[in-house]
């Protein structure tokens, strides 16, 4: 008896934090937070899932979604919790108890088949109606109390209850699909201002990811949904950053950063849709494009703030779309916007990008043009002014608007004894534009 009293009341380690056995619980209790619909037993347990990200859209792999902003992480904190061997013992009981729930869990929410028609849910639309809780595209004949299955989509919900979630209310991957077109048929048809049409689309196209999660809906067929989905909001990047200066500045500046979030996870689920449906060492069509998105969304290290560094995201990248064109093309540019070759970042731009590269790409434009005109001030020569002629071939920008982007960067510019305009080198005024940069276009 001396003995096993000996061996529980051994000192704990000086080193140990003594909340560790707490923290390692909640680690635990985190993994099981969100309880997908038990509908084949009909035992569907209430549980509530409140997503600090809003959104519980993110396909699945093996039931958890492997994140570009946050990657899975070995909790080693679970081996060192505990102060004794018995929690140490009912710690990984409960773990391995929780891990057989989650599969069962899993394997439950794979037989569940959503049957709404529509695509909003009958008691969804009523409701709506009730409240006047329309969009202006849900309307019919433009009466906010009004609308019809042709109009009304399904909203986000960013709580997810298993007590009152119907199969009624979920919407199988046909009418999704059809959802998803409609949606993208209001991009360029509708004479509503474009952040209106973001709002819009930007909610309802998270419902769909939500109900193709609850569905478990994982296989090729959802691959091109998602593509679709990335296309909205690279466009919408492109779009939102054309009309961000004016009186509605700051609230466009916030859909602009909400878009972006919402692209890295869209993005995430994309990726991680490629590898689950990968056979053998094969490529999807469109997946060197799409892989190529994620660079240059991250020329800059803090680009993309939430996502991983680029040094760890390529190993994960397959051989053959490491070494396809978009992806070669893709690396070249990051190489050449880090190192500054200004002119070979424009020429590979205007002969290469495609329209989604390019509205990836618009943003960092801009920022070069600056580098580059602010090399050419420092490095010309004083007593021979650089011709703006030149200059807005090598931004691949209109002169007008060159002479325009000079004054935004406290530079002055002037004619030459023939009339033309230049550029005077060595002005000491140069500066980054406060107001930030105009909305110049690309002649390439």
């Amino acid at each position: 008896m001396e003995r096993r009293q000996n061996h529980h009341q051994q000192p704990q380690n000086p080193r140990r934090n003594p909340s560790s056995s707490s923290s390692s619980s909640q680690s635990s209790n985190h993994r099981s937070r969100y309880r997908p619909p038990n509908r084949a037993g009909g035992d569907a347990r209430p549980h509530r899932r409140e997503d600090p990200y809003l959104d519980s859209g993110d396909a699945a792999v093996g039931g958890r979604p492997r994140s570009l902003a946050r990657p899975m992480r070995a909790h080693a904190s679970e081996a060192a919790a505990g102060s004794s061997i018995g929690v140490r013992e009912r710690q990984e009981q409960h773990r391995r108890d929780q891990d057989r729930e989650d599969d069962r869990d899993c394997r439950e929410l794979a037989s569940v088949v959503g049957t709404c028609p529509h695509m909003c849910p009958v008691g969804e639309m009523a409701q709506r109606e009730r409240l006047r809780d329309l969009a202006v595209f849900e309307r019919l004949h433009g009466n906010p109390a009004k609308t019809s299955p042709e109009l009304a989509v399904k909203k986000f919900c960013r709580t997810i209850s298993t007590r009152d979630v119907q199969l009624s209310d979920i919407r199988p991957f046909s009418v999704l699909g059809s959802t998803l077109d409609y949606l993208m048929s209001l991009m360029n048809s509708t004479p509503e201002p474009f952040e209106t049409v973001h709002d819009f689309i930007f909610d309802r196209t998270r419902s769909i990811r939500q109900d193709l999660s609850m569905q478990n809906i994982v296989d090729k067929r959802v691959i091109h949904m998602y593509e679709k989905m990335v296309n909205f909001h690279v466009t919408s990047h492109h779009k939102l950053r054309l009309r961000s200066s004016g009186p509605d500045s700051f609230n466009i500046s916030s859909l602009h950063h909400l878009n972006m979030e919402q692209l890295a996870k869209v993005l995430t689920s994309l990726y991680n849709l490629y590898d689950l449906n990968r056979d053998h060492s094969s490529t999807h069509k469109n997946e060197p494009e799409y892989r190529s998105l994620y660079v240059l969304l991250c020329l800059n290290s803090e680009s993309l703030p939430e996502g991983e560094r680029l040094s760890l995201w390529f190993r994960r990248v397959p051989t053959p779309v490491i070494k396809s064109k978009e992806m070669s093309f893709a690396r070249r540019i990051l190489r050449y916007f880090r190192t500054g070759n200004y002119s070979r970042f424009f020429s590979t731009i205007a002969a290469e990008a495609s329209y989604l590269q390019y509205c990836a790409l618009e943003p960092y434009i801009d920022k070069v043009r600056a580098l580059a005109v602010l090399c050419i001030n420092n490095g010309g020569y004083k007593l021979h002014p650089y011709p703006i002629a030149h200059l807005s071939n090598l931004l691949m920008m209109e002169e007008s608007e060159v002479e325009s982007f000079c004054n935004a960067c406290g530079l002055e510019t002037s004619l030459d004894e023939q009339g033309n305009k230049v550029l005077p080198t060595k002005q000491p005024a140069f500066e980054h534009p406060k107001a930030g940069y105009g909305k110049y276009g690309f002649s390439g």
